[in-house]
């Protein structure tokens, strides 16, 4: 099962050329993330934050443009003891296309202790039906 979330591109996304900026590409899958938690119960609320982006990546396939309705997919590739990895791919909803790829690794953190900690079994568990 993958999570979906539509991305209309903004003139204020692309570049001089008229293409999709490649930093834009990182917001999509900021929004992709966010959305994502969300949708499996976990609420992003800055005074509780348990997460620290450790890397990311995205490989440009092709070009996106203005106005273009891009369906960005996220699923979990991989649960750790204390990170999981995000797999992403932006496809033109249009056409099916796929534009970027994209990953992600994210580990649960406790900011006061200042350490990582286990992924809770309940996160965990709604981790893995995005597998």
């Amino acid at each position: 099962m993958a999570h979906e979330l539509l991305v209309n591109v903004r003139f204020s996304e692309t570049d001089a050329l008229g293409h999709i900026n490649n930093t834009s590409y990182f917001i999509y899958l900021e929004d992709a993330r966010i959305k994502f938690f969300e949708t499996i119960g976990f609420e992003m609320d800055a005074k509780e934050w348990r997460y620290i982006l450790a890397s990311t990546k995205c490989d440009f396939i092709d070009q996106g443009y203005f106005n273009q309705l891009l369906r960005v997919t996220t699923k979990v590739s991989n649960i750790g003891n204390k990170s999981f990895q995000l797999e992403h791919e932006i496809i033109d909803s249009k056409n099916n296309h796929l534009i970027a790829r994209g990953t992600a690794v994210i580990v649960y953190f406790d900011f006061e202790k200042q350490k990582s900690e286990p992924i809770p079994e309940l996160l965990r568990v709604e981790l893995e039906r995005y597998m």
